[in-house]
């Protein structure tokens, strides 16, 4: 409907030169009785033409030139708001547009020939993933889906780096649990890996060596052993949750390649670094950030910028036309000198988009939930999974913005009921399943023959809501925002619950009947595509 309110207005242009490239906007109003969409646009125009916005809006409706097949009406409401009504013809004709190819639509080619890489949960192969990396890779994995669905090809990709202190610690946390396991005592630092998979990890390196490796160092065989163990489990986990990533890049092979080196060299022959007390620095200053940052620390470490702005590097050589960041909400004040250090390269950092996820909480009852069992200080994502499953999950963690902090609610989540939003939703599609199901039973079958027949409120109400779905995937995916999914679709099961109480399909006229069958049908379609997106499985019973 907005696409079609887009081309009038553009087409309208050639008579009113002041509608020439604005910025429209058309609302769904809350009052069903201010019509179908409503535009503010003769008020946005005020300013600029010193005349009355109910004056403009009168030009404008006379320069539209409409379909009375299409829109019955535009009126001009409040101070100047051009409120246009579509005929129950044109909104049923939705039917027909998502029948002839339900598993697909709300697809579109805005994008296609575009190549995006999203890059997520990026964990350090040292433990199990978390409930904090659960809403990492939930997010990352859906704005994939969504992406996808506007035409781009996607690359989902995950980086890592097994190298430096951490991947030390690990190997050594292995080391100790293992000489335990052949009888020595010794003092486990409390800085180091504590959970029970450091013992699961050394208990298999015993099965499997015995006592062969007491001499060895532990960034050898125990290092090796434990990355390779973990990240077996890290993808075990995320395929629980259908996420699958088609590339794993190493950030040890920013230095293997010397891209590093060759970095370092680049900045100071344009003379964007500068020594001082024996560190190299970054004049982001000069580049508009409030100050510089050390690129190398003084003992010639790296700090995370420096692999960071490489590795971004090799993103644009590869040639995606767009590069998704996840970060967890730690990452808020340092991804700057990222994009600031690319800039300063000529890269366009408009390609680039961050999102920043915040913390998540498990609650119960209205208080905190520690669930582990592994004897470490957080709940393991496999954990949340094994408690409520895993359409819960994905659905969970993408029905509220990811900028803000979450309560993970365990009580409801575990709720087989109408007051579960993913219970709510997938009830919804196996109920229509169970619909139509009866009407073969009856030898009824769908229609698009006689589609002016849906006619009450309840089915232009659903009607309306299904013309959405398409225009709601663009602009949810250009928000980044998988939350506005969720409540898209729980409107949409709302409407369709309240259409199925008060319209008879068994029992009415069989015309009647059989355009009823093709709505609930082409309802069915959208739900499901709808979870698709989110990565949640539409039962066809429950």
């Amino acid at each position: 409907m907005k696409e079609y309110l887009k081309s009038l207005f553009e087409e309208a242009s050639e008579r009113l030169e002041y509608l020439k490239g604005i910025n429209l906007v058309f609302d769904v109003p809350k009052n069903e009785s201010h019509g179908d969409l409503s535009s503010n646009v003769a008020m946005l125009l005020t300013k600029q033409l010193k005349k009355n916005p109910r004056l403009i809006a009168e030009e404008i409706i006379t320069a539209l030139k409409t379909d009375n097949k299409i829109i019955s009406k535009t009126e001009i409401a409040g101070p100047g708001f051009i409120n246009f009504f579509f005929t129950p013809y044109f909104v049923s004709g939705i039917i027909k547009e998502i029948l002839v190819s339900p598993d697909t639509f709300g697809k579109s080619d805005k994008h296609k020939g575009k190549r995006a890489n999203v890059e997520f949960v990026s964990a350090n192969p040292t433990g199990p993933l978390t409930v904090g990396h659960g809403r990492n890779a939930v997010t990352g994995d859906t704005v994939a889906n969504m992406l996808e669905w506007i035409g781009y090809e996607v690359d989902r990709e995950y980086y890592f780096n097994n190298a430096g202190r951490q991947m030390r610690v690990l190997g050594d946390s292995v080391r100790l649990r293992y000489l335990e396991i052949l009888g020595e005592k010794n003092n486990f630092p409390e800085d180091y890996y504590q959970g029970e998979y450091i013992k699961e990890i050394a208990k298999k390196l015993f099965d499997e060596f015995g006592s062969k490796l007491k001499n060895e160092d532990p960034e050898g065989v125990f290092k090796e052993i434990a990355e390779k163990e973990i990240f077996k489990e890290i993808e075990k986990t995320l395929s629980r949750l259908s996420i699958k990533h088609k590339i794993f890049y190493n950030e040890n092979s920013l230095y293997e390649e010397k891209k590093i080196e060759s970095l370092l060299k680049t900045y100071k022959e344009k003379n964007f670094s500068y020594e001082k007390d024996g560190a190299i620095w970054l004049k982001l200053t000069e580049l508009g950030n409030e100050s510089d940052k050390v690129i190398v620390k003084s003992t010639g470490e790296p700090t995370y910028r420096l692999p960071d702005i490489a590795y971004h590097i090799t993103k644009y050589e590869r040639g995606y036309d767009l590069m998704v960041d996840l970060f967890g909400s730690d990452h808020n004040a340092t991804y700057p000198d990222v994009l600031a250090g690319l800039k300063a390269l000529g890269y366009d950092t408009d390609k680039v988009k961050v999102l920043i996820h915040q913390f998540v909480t498990i609650m119960e009852g209205g208080e905190v939930v520690k669930m582990s069992t592994r004897k470490a200080n957080y709940i393991t994502l496999d954990e949340l999974i094994d408690e409520v499953g895993s359409d819960v999950v994905r659905y969970f963690f993408n029905m509220r913005n990811i900028t803000s902090h979450m309560n993970f609610d365990l009580e409801l989540a575990k709720k087989h009921s109408d007051e579960n939003p993913v219970f709510y939703l997938q009830y919804a599609h196996a109920r229509i399943c169970s619909i139509l199901k009866m009407t073969e039973r009856e030898e009824l079958k769908s229609s698009t023959e006689n589609l002016s027949l849906l006619s009450t409120n309840e089915e232009q109400l659903l009607l309306k809501k299904l013309r959405q779905f398409k225009e709601e995937i663009e602009y949810s995916t250009e928000l980044f925002e998988a939350h506005r999914i969720c409540a898209y679709l729980e409107e949409l099961a709302a409407l369709f619950h309240r259409f199925y109480t008060v319209c008879r399909i068994i029992g009415s006229e069989k015309n009647l009947a059989e355009a009823r069958i093709a709505l609930v049908t082409a309802t069915r379609a959208v739900l499901k595509n709808g979870l698709t997106i989110l990565g949640v499985t539409a039962p066809e019973r429950m």
